[in-house]
């Protein structure tokens, strides 16, 4: 299936956005030949900077393969940024209501017209303390195995350095290097033909967050920890960790309260 033309807006957004990116960043970008040719394919991409998604679509531009993201659906709505979202023909996701799977198929029929989508599994910037992938979401896969298209797991690495996670202010100097590096499709053939049970597109979808985890080892060169960071987790452990506290603080109350009592009774006493 012949690839779709880059066309006017996704031209127009390019010369706006590439010049301050090539001022503020370096590029170190590889696994360019993975990217398909030709044909529908998704991208799966970690997420560690606010700033990530405008750099690594500066290197999808380059390969030919324009990529159409999932955002959120407030973005689309008016003015210039939301002209410009729409013209690119990045898929809106309307969270929290009855159109909240749209963006799934709509995903689904981009990929089936010979589109790449690109995916940040995580769905938000990682929350991990040391800048490594999380626990991804199953959209993705959904989609994978849906079409049964390419996924090629993508790590990037260097915005973060440039602008933290969640930070308000951007570090310019010196100035950075934005680390790419794009791997051969993962293979979920196993789960093709099966019923699309959560079992399922959670184990695929960790088939897909370990293949970008393994590229983004091979940037950093370093291991990543043996478990992912886990925000449903995490938030559990907290919640645990505050009912805790709070039952030792009552606890401790009680026993002030109590030994102020006692010491009352024993001066009353004498």
């Amino acid at each position: 299936m012949p690839r779709r033309r880059i066309g006017f807006w996704y031209r127009l957004a390019a010369v706006i956005c590439k010049p301050p990116l090539v001022v503020l960043l370096r590029r170190d970008w590889r696994g360019i030949e993975h990217i398909p040719a030709d044909g529908g394919f998704i991208t799966a991409v970690n997420h560690n900077s606010h700033i990530d998604p405008f750099a690594y679509a500066h290197f999808q531009y380059n390969t030919g393969r324009v990529p159409r993201f999932l955002a959120k659906s407030g973005l689309f709505k008016s003015g210039f940024v939301g002209a410009a979202m729409r013209g690119t023909g990045q898929i809106p996701v309307y969270r929290e209501s009855t159109d909240a799977l749209s963006a799934f198929r709509a995903a689904i029929e981009a990929v089936n017209r010979g589109e790449c989508v690109a995916f940040y599994p995580e769905g938000t910037l990682t929350r991990d303390p040391e800048g490594w992938p999380m626990t991804g979401k199953t959209g993705a896969a959904r989609v994978a195995l849906e079409t049964k298209c390419p996924v090629i797991p993508v790590a990037q690495w260097g915005c973060n350095e440039l602008l933290p996670p969640y930070a308000k202010k951007p570090h310019l100097l010196p100035r950075k290097t934005h680390r790419v590096l794009a791997g051969p499709p993962v293979d979920l053939t196993r789960f093709y033909d099966q019923e699309m049970t959560a079992d399922l597109l959670k184990e695929a979808t960790e088939v897909i967050m370990a293949a970008v985890t393994g590229q983004l080892e091979e940037i950093r060169g370093e291991k990543a920890p043996a478990t992912p960071y886990d925000p449903r987790r995490e938030r559990v452990e907290q919640r645990r960790r505050t009912q805790a506290q709070t039952q030792r603080g009552g606890q401790e109350s009680v026993q002030s309260v109590q030994s102020v009592q006692s010491a009352q009774e024993e001066g009353l006493g004498k």
